[in-house]
């Protein structure tokens, strides 16, 4: 086998084409926009690498020539701190020893780089994509999630591992009953005047953006180790980023007395439409992927991106309110599932929400760390 350091087209091409060999015919992979794959890479389209952080990417051969594995590691820039580094578009054949000799490959560029362990798979920018890796539920990922073969878990797990903390995916259907204690003590909220539920309005999107990141790091700040509080800029950026696809009732924000105190962002599962888009992203398949979003009633799920509420209002019942006004107007679109991507098993917080709302886990990721020293104790993620 042979390790190579991808810093060519040749080598990206087969860096971004490897998973259409490793899942051909497998019904329920996606292939992610191109664009999705690549720009991580590139410091035009990856503000961490213009803020100091680094990249690389290699892919392994086989004696014959051909691609059998990819990995990247990176670096952000505020790694040297905890001196962990990562690891992720991890893909290879069922192969322990091509599966090591990507690992190693990473790892000693990372211990190169004075990190001491790496978290992996994940992404290079934000948890909302490309992170964990899939254990259980087997079934078409939502968009920007990892999906892979179950043999992955055994690769990671032989190589030495360990469970950094679970990942889950709670399903809702739209139409199932809700408890009648959760129903009784939201409405009793929505009829509190000081209480107010309203979806996003587009003709306000500027004053939206503003109270998106001022609940983002009230709620956020106390909690998250390593948070970094976002600004006006970055705020706008997320929005403009959604914006195409963005559906007014499925975002919801929450007032007292005027002032924002919590949000609910979901968006439409755009994975149900762009698969025939084939990872391409031109100017046809701009228009085929506004065609079936905006003139069919092809995508029936969503998919919930964030949820915070302010310290002060939490536990206060806010959460079950704004679930219960923002599910009285979807009922009234096409949409019949919601799936709640990303509450981490260090979150029992939101854990309870997603279970008071009956919902159930459909789906389990995996974050993985690796101590470089291997005599060094293992810890799981702490709890919020």
């Amino acid at each position: 086998m042979k390790i190579i350091v991808v810093d060519n087209a040749n080598q990206e091409s087969e860096f971004l084409l490897l998973p259409t060999k490793i899942y051909q015919g497998d019904p329920f992979w996606i292939r992610p926009w191109d664009h999705d794959i690549l720009d991580p890479f590139h410091p035009a389209k990856n503000k961490l690498l213009r803020r100091g952080g680094k990249a690389q990417r290699w892919i392994l051969q086989n004696d014959k020539g051909d691609c059998i594995g990819r990995i990247a590691a990176f670096i952000k820039p505020e790694a040297q701190k905890d001196k962990v580094g990562g690891i992720g578009f991890f893909e290879c054949i069922n192969n322990q020893d091509a599966a090591n000799t990507l690992f190693d490959t990473a790892k000693e560029w990372l211990i190169a780089n004075d990190l001491q362990a790496m978290d992996g798979p994940i992404n290079f920018g934000d948890r909302d994509k490309w992170w964990g890796l899939l254990v259980d539920g087997y079934e078409a990922p939502t968009y920007g999630m990892n999906y892979n073969l179950p043999y992955y878990q055994t690769l990671f797990e032989n190589y030495g591992f360990c469970n950094y903390f679970e990942q889950y995916v709670y399903r809702y259907y739209i139409d199932q009953v809700l408890p009648q204690k959760f129903v009784e003590k939201a409405e009793r909220l929505l009829q509190n005047p000081a209480i107010q539920f309203k979806h996003l309005e587009k003709n306000r999107i500027d004053d939206y953006t503003r109270y998106f990141m001022e609940i983002y790091n009230a709620a956020w700040g106390k909690n998250h180790i390593g948070f970094k509080p976002i600004n006006y800029e970055q705020a706008q950026s997320i929005m403009n980023a959604i914006k195409p696809i963005m559906n007014k009732r499925l975002m919801w924000f929450g007032f007292h007395n005027n002032q924002p105190i919590s949000f609910f962002i979901s968006l439409p599962e755009i994975n149900q439409i762009i698969k025939p888009l084939n990872g391409k992203f031109g100017w046809y398949e701009k228009l085929k992927f506004l065609f079936l979003l905006k003139r069919t009633n092809r995508i029936t799920k969503i998919y919930g991106i964030i949820f915070g509420v302010i310290p002060e209002f939490q536990g206060k019942g806010i959460e079950g309110g704004m679930i219960r006004a923002a599910e009285l107007a979807i009922r009234e679109t096409q949409y019949t599932e919601l799936q709640m991507n990303w509450i981490g098993s260090f979150n029992p917080k939101m854990m309870a929400v997603a279970e008071g709302l009956q919902a159930k886990i459909c789906k389990t990721l995996i974050t993985y760390r690796y101590h470089f020293d291997r005599t060094k104790p293992f810890e799981k993620h702490p709890k919020i």
